[in-house]
């Protein structure tokens, strides 16, 4: 099915809710939406339900999450489920996004320490809460990296392990942008294992491509000036070191809990 298919019924359908995720901080909402003979899984966040956060205007969160998948269809990279606005939804205005089924395959894990699986990146050492050392992995894929300069654009301050999902296909999809793009930098994220590594050219030229989009106005509908100048500036960033991020010491690098 077209992406621009998938986007018409999650935008128009009629959602059946189907139940709440109940671990999620904000009102998140499993259904079924359908238009004419179309049926769709998707996650429905209302605007209604978003917890207010002290470091970002309320109700902003569901713009951002159609914000951060502007930016992966813009760059064509499909590491974000398709994600919509709706103006109308059981409880009213809010972000839609198709549901990914995840597999049970994992892309970040933590092991034992010392026995980091072959092809994947350390990013630290630390105990479980049986007090074993372990460390906090994740593997090393191009689909991986893209992943990670995705964060480092639009300034993701929570991306878990948790918050990238595996389809039964072998596609790695992103989840959960609702607190991305604020103009201070704030990024959180466990995609660390390219630190100060040359960004391969392939995806140089896509920063280069989403910069001349975004200063277009690719997402001048879902953000402020200050959030798209601080997001164009990180990708001037990015091209002028020509390096994946490293922690810049003022903000906690890693998300809480990791998973």
């Amino acid at each position: 099915m077209k992406l621009d298919d998938i986007a018409e019924v999650l935008t128009h359908g009629e959602i059946e809710i189907e139940g709440r995720l109940v671990e999620a901080s904000n009102t998140t909402l499993r259904g079924v939406v359908t238009l004419q003979d179309v049926s769709l899984t998707c996650v429905y966040k209302p605007r209604q339900g978003e917890r207010p956060l002290w470091d970002f205007a309320e109700g902003t969160l569901g713009f951002r999450e159609i914000a951060a998948y502007r930016i992966a269809e813009a760059l064509n990279w499909n590491c974000v489920p398709t994600t919509v606005w709706r103006e109308s939804g059981p409880l009213g205005e809010g972000m839609c996004q198709l549901w990914i089924d995840p597999t049970p395959e994992a892309v970040v894990d933590i092991v034992p320490r010392d026995e980091i699986p072959v092809g994947w990146r350390h990013i630290v050492d630390a105990e479980d809460y049986a007090g074993q050392p372990v460390s906090l992995v994740h593997a090393d894929t191009p689909e991986l990296q893209r992943l990670a300069i995705l964060d480092a654009i639009t300034n993701n301050t929570d991306r878990k392990g948790g918050h990238i999902l595996v389809d039964a296909v072998g596609g790695i999809f992103g989840i959960d942008h609702g607190v991305c793009f604020h103009h201070e930098d704030k990024l959180r994220t466990v995609l660390w294992g390219w630190i100060d590594e040359p960004i391969p050219a392939d995806i140089v030229v896509n920063l280069q491509s989403i910069r001349g989009q975004i200063s277009s106005g690719l997402l001048d509908d879902w953000l402020t000036v200050p959030e798209i100048d601080a997001t164009v500036a990180r990708i001037d960033r990015l091209l002028e070191s020509g390096t994946f991020p490293s922690p810049n010491g003022s903000w906690p690098p890693l998300p809480w809990p990791a998973f």
